[in-house]
């Protein structure tokens, strides 16, 4: 079915490995169906500054070498339309005569849609709105797992490997400060590549628990006289009982972006702190703390291949489901009711009401609170989704 429409195409928030899979697919999907295709530059904020790019023009060449490209090819941004902000938009939208906008995002660029959409229909302003999931957090509701994810989980689940050779090697106690903000999901898939019972990580530490410190160093204690050596996996968005980020309360002043979201591990200060507090409480030796940072989310040497493929399938998908409904959604990957072989996941059209500006968290199944680890429940769900090519490793001693 030919539409001959003017479509455009923006990524907000934080870029991931394969969230130019989902343009690219979305891209392929729409020459098929004649379309006109835009690209605004740095998102929402793109618009208003009416930076648009024409995305026909490119290459199957070019396209194959974009979607393999980490960060977000279009730029990216944290704005959070208001109603004059929304009001901007729909007027140069309306001009170009856009059809149909899709929006590259997570929880908060769904809700930047939301809104969009919502001031779209009180000015009987006929624009399909389609938002397009991406995030390294995993936390996005109606969705079994999000595009991004696997890469990211693959970067954390090879680096605490690799670490753990490297604290068997020169004995210590080493800590990972990992992204994911409320959800615990990218700091447990730490454990994934785990092999042996003292094989590192020994323990992790989620948002979804509450972080309590002399649990905390009572717990590292006891690793470290049975192994001799500790390694730590802990989330950046760990909180008290009290829901109280444990960040907040060891910084004078916190940065926060347009849509409320503080900064969390970005500064090094929650890994200096628990290490402080380690050396001062245990006098343990060689305690290091590390914030693994931005390389999470674009390590060229840690995609995916089963996240490449399924972003590219969704931007595809959306693109097929748009063309056959006049409806705003979001597009999702359907939940599994069981995480058995062979693995396997369809897509799915949810409401934007229902996804927008929401927060998934990691199930109690998928971790111990006594014992500060995760279940293998949740093996069985991540596993899969980071791929085959795995480097194989092996300890002497």
């Amino acid at each position: 079915m030919v539409s001959n429409k003017n479509i455009l195409i923006a990524q907000g928030g934080g870029p991931t490995n394969v969230i130019n899979q989902s343009l690219v697919g979305i891209i392929q999907q729409e020459k098929k169906y004649k379309s006109k295709i835009f690209g605004s530059v740095n998102g929402v904020n793109g618009i208003i500054n009416n930076r648009f790019i024409s995305l026909n023009k490119f290459s199957e060449n070019d396209l194959k070498i974009i979607a393999n490209t980490p960060g977000a090819a279009l730029g990216s941004t944290r704005d959070k339309p208001d109603g004059e902000y929304c009001k901007e938009i729909l007027k140069i939208l309306q001009n170009k005569k856009i059809a149909k906008f899709y929006y590259i995002g997570g929880n908060d660029s769904s809700d930047s849609l939301r809104i969009i959409s919502k001031y779209a229909d009180d000015i009987k302003y006929k624009l399909q709105c389609i938002h397009i999931p991406k995030t390294i957090d995993n936390d996005l509701v109606c969705n079994d797992h999000t595009p991004g994810f696997g890469s990211a989980a693959k970067y954390v689940a090879q680096l605490f490997s690799g670490i753990n050779y490297d604290v068997k090697s020169l004995p210590g106690v080493y800590l990972g400060i990992v992204m994911g903000r409320h959800a615990g999901f990218l700091t447990a898939s730490s454990a994934l590549l785990k092999r042996k019972n003292d094989d590192g990580p020994n323990l992790i530490y989620i948002p979804e628990s509450p972080f309590e410190m002399n649990v905390f160093l009572n717990q590292i204690k006891n690793v470290f006289n049975k192994y001799g050596r500790c390694v730590i996996a802990i989330s950046e968005g760990i909180q008290d009982k009290h829901k109280k980020l444990i960040s907040q309360k060891i910084v004078k002043e916190s940065e926060y972006d347009a849509h409320g979201n503080i900064q969390l591990s970005g500064t090094g200060s929650l890994g200096d702190y628990l290490s402080g507090e380690i050396k001062e409480k245990l006098n343990l030796p060689r305690v290091r703390a590390d914030t693994l940072g931005y390389p999470q989310r674009c390590f060229l040497g840690s995609t995916s291949e089963i996240d490449q493929k399924e972003a590219f399938q969704i931007g595809m998908f959306a693109a097929k489901y748009s063309n056959k409904s006049n409806s705003s959604f979001s597009a999702g990957i359907l939940e599994r009711k069981k995480f058995t072989n062979p693995y396997n996941i369809s897509f799915i059209a949810n409401s934007l009401e229902d996804v927008a500006g929401k927060t998934k968290v990691m199930p109690q199944s998928f971790y111990n609170l006594k014992k500060s680890f995760i279940t293998s429940s949740f093996i069985n769900y991540a596993l899969p989704l980071i791929g085959k090519k795995i480097i194989k490793t092996k300890s002497i001693i």
